[in-house]
């Protein structure tokens, strides 16, 4: 498996410190897939919203419960520990 040199929580500052403070209070901690993509905050903050907007949006036909069971699914079938 790669290793990705990532910034601590405890060394983040500006944009990433506040991107780590939110996913603390959304998941009660910073999760690795958040982590590693700490070195590039803006990335980060696009690649949240995006995943915000898909996962947890209101105004969509499926579910919150559908959403997370289609990718627990897909992420299964890829192999994936996520």
């Amino acid at each position: 498996m790669p290793w990705i040199e990532t910034i601590s929580e405890a060394a983040a500052k500006g944009l990433l410190s506040r991107i780590y403070e939110a996913a603390r209070k959304r998941a009660g901690k910073v999760f690795n897939i958040v982590s590693v993509q700490s070195q590039q905050p803006a990335v980060l903050r696009g690649s949240m919203d995006l995943y915000t907007r898909i996962m947890m949006a209101e105004d969509e036909p499926l579910t919150r419960a559908q959403r997370e069971m289609i990718a627990t699914a897909v992420s299964r079938a890829n192999r994936c520990e996520y």
